[in-house]
């Protein structure tokens, strides 16, 4: 073996002591800190300050001595506000009445768009994008407003489908019994929306496997439920938790029919209860202790629903792979 010539080993660069070098570690973090600094900042104003705003709010009361002529004195309560909701009974009445209308809502409406959803991916449908489209329509249109036409067909006399259900003899009170009222405001315009991201999941499904089930000879509700509704499980999970956390924020409907019916009282729901408790009485703070139950509420449900599904999906992989060793 030869030794270099000297020619050569002048041609040869020296090796940088700054190249080689690792590059600093703060160099490596900079542009990620600069790109997520807007979106940290945005979140702490609107989110992290305003509920340690809440929560502040929560732990104060404001006692006004004689009439009221001469102020008010704010008064550190400490749980004192979270008791006071927790042993009002227009409170926990608001708490039984989401209760309900979770168990109807959210069955019925997933249900529904999934059933949607499928029908649509499958064969049988034609003009699909007319369907995708008339059907997400009610999203579409503000809730407000949604319920404000909602109302007038609810309401005797002017309504034209009372009217109709009132001349087979009669008398037809929808919004008497508020809680199907609602719950029918609600799935009518979010079940488009969910149905588009339901429809999406099924699209995104390999159409081998489809086809593999066909060739073993499984029709099309077979196929339907044990193949196509299996492999869009994450996206079920999703809508599901997030349909749990707006179920609880139930609001804009109860305050339309408030203005209708006296059997919608101002708490109603507990959204109601701390709207009511703000700005009709200017309470405060129980208005923000029952605000900081009600996330809690739904915190702890959104941690129930997760689990639940996250060992769900577990125990059918598992599943799977046992028969796949089988």
């Amino acid at each position: 073996m030869t030794p270099a010539s000297p020619t050569a080993a002048r041609a040869l660069p020296a090796a940088s002591p700054r190249a080689a070098a690792p590059r600093p570690r703060r160099r490596r973090f900079a542009a990620p800190a600069v790109l997520l600094a807007p979106f940290f900042l945005l979140f702490t104003a609107v989110t992290l300050v305003p509920i340690g705003y809440a929560v502040h709010l929560s732990l104060y009361a404001e006692h006004r001595s004689g009439l009221g002529f001469g102020g008010g004195e704010t008064v550190f309560t400490g749980l004192g506000n979270y008791t006071r909701a927790l042993g009002d009974a227009a409170f926990r009445a608001g708490f039984s009445n989401l209760l309900q209308y979770c168990l109807l809502y959210i069955p019925l409406m997933m249900a529904l768009a999934l059933a949607l959803a499928l029908l649509l991916d499958s064969a049988l449908v034609r003009a699909r994008r007319f369907f995708q489209l008339a059907l997400f329509l009610p999203h579409a249109v503000p809730g407000t407003i949604a319920a404000l036409v909602w109302v007038y067909l609810y309401t005797p006399g002017i309504s034209p489908v009372i009217d109709a259900l009132n001349s087979f003899g009669g008398q037809t009170d929808l919004i008497g019994h508020p809680l199907p009222a609602v719950v029918n405001m609600a799935v009518w315009e979010w079940t488009g929306y969910n149905m588009v991201i339901f429809f999406a999941a099924l699209q995104a499904i390999p159409r081998e496997v489809l086809e593999a089930a066909v060739v073993d000879g499984a029709g099309p509700l077979r196929t339907a439920l044990s193949i196509k509704v299996p492999l869009i499980r994450s996206s079920l999970t999703v809508v599901g938790l997030f349909t749990v956390i707006g179920s609880l924020q139930l609001f804009t409907e109860p305050v339309i029919l408030h203005g209708t019916t006296p059997s919608v009282v101002s708490t109603w729901s507990p959204n109601m209860y701390a709207y009511t408790a703000a700005f009709e009485r200017h309470d405060y703070g129980l208005a923000a202790a029952s605000s900081v139950l009600l996330a809690l509420a739904a915190a702890a449900l959104s941690f129930v629903v997760t689990r639940a599904t996250r060992g769900r999906g577990r125990r059918t992989r598992s599943q799977h792979a046992t028969e796949a060793a089988a």
